[in-house]
């Protein structure tokens, strides 16, 4: 049973994804400004943080006397860190695109109970401004495998997010060590949380919090790896890459997913409007089209040969703007 929820999220949804179909359906303009202000799907995301912390907590305390043997403590870990990288990665990374500060404080809770908490400054001031540039670390090179590719951005995005927050200082005249630094109020947010798994359910609990961190920032960016895989802007004569539109990430329409996910799938809108609230993101038929919804791609990225032979004939097809839907 501690495996369950990897059979449901990587062999019974991709089955249900597939039986459901595809919903390229957009809101109608008309629409949009109701859909974007509506409190309910708002409420939906700061939702996730209460459940995120019960979720967590609760599925520590089972994992630490449960009295699993080596296999159902891998399962339970496995399952504990991918519904960590969906509830508290996915919706942060809703939540800290948004204007509001209660939104953007939702957004770095979540990202603090996995201990990915970087994300937060990363993915906005590193990621959205060099996506599909080698300078980017979660956007994977054509023949990269995800092997190759992962380590790399969970270290690259880390050691990036404090870069860049220390620059931000450093031109308001501040140290990075100075209060202001973001980074270090959810840094010791994450060392008290830690800190209290270990008083309350001794090492066990303290080990299993920092390994389900690492696999649910293991699983965003393998999402990552995805979205991305073997797109590139074009360097312009002025030695800058063309501006990010809808056709540098890769979109997928599938209704299932989309619905579990927030509309993460719509990706390509995503980083055209980065702004835009979920259920107003837009399906773009000439975008570069994945052939399964994530849950699916996200299995076949684990095995490179099997990734290859399915992305790179669509990859090659769709650059040679024959579409990469057929």
């Amino acid at each position: 049973m501690a495996w369950l929820p990897l059979l449901v999220l990587f062999v019974l949804l991709p089955l249900a994804d597939y039986a459901v179909g595809h919903d390229p359906h957009n809101p109608a303009p008309d629409e949009v400004p109701t859909l974007a202000r509506d409190p309910w799907f708002r409420a939906l995301t700061l939702l996730a943080v209460p459940v995120q912390y019960v979720t967590l907590g609760g599925s520590l305390r089972h994992w630490t006397g449960a009295g699993f043997g080596i296999g159902g403590q891998l399962g339970w870990l496995l399952s504990l860190g991918i519904v960590g990288g969906i509830m508290a990665i996915n919706v942060a990374h809703e939540l800290i695109h948004k204007d509001t500060r209660l939104e953007r404080l939702a957004g770095g809770l979540l990202l603090a109970s996995v201990g990915y908490h970087g994300f937060k400054v990363e993915h906005i001031r590193g990621h959205h401004v060099h996506v599909s540039t080698p300078r980017d670390a979660s956007s994977a090179r054509f023949g990269q495998s995800l092997w190759q590719f992962l380590p790399r951005a969970l270290a690259r995005n880390t050691a990036n997010a404090w870069r860049l927050e220390a620059q931000r200082l450093r031109r308001q005249g501040l140290p990075w060590w100075h209060w202001r630094n973001e980074l270090l109020g959810w840094s010791a947010l994450w060392l008290v949380l830690g800190a209290a798994c270990g008083m309350w359910l001794g090492w066990p609990g303290l080990i299993g919090f920092l390994l389900q961190g690492l696999i649910a920032a293991s699983a965003l960016e393998i999402i990552n790896y995805i979205e991305h895989y073997g797109l590139e802007r074009r360097r312009l004569p002025d030695g800058r890459y063309e501006r990010t539109t809808h056709l540098h990430s890769w979109n997928a329409d599938f209704a299932l997913t989309n619905l579990l996910l927030f509309q993460l799938q719509r990706h390509s809108d995503h980083h055209a409007h980065a702004s835009r609230r979920y259920p107003v993101l837009l399906h773009h038929p000439d975008s570069p089209q994945l052939p399964a919804g994530y849950a699916t791609m996200f299995v076949l990225a684990l095995v490179p040969p099997l990734w290859f032979r399915v992305m790179h004939p669509r990859l090659q097809r769709w650059q040679a703007g024959e579409g990469a839907a057929s």
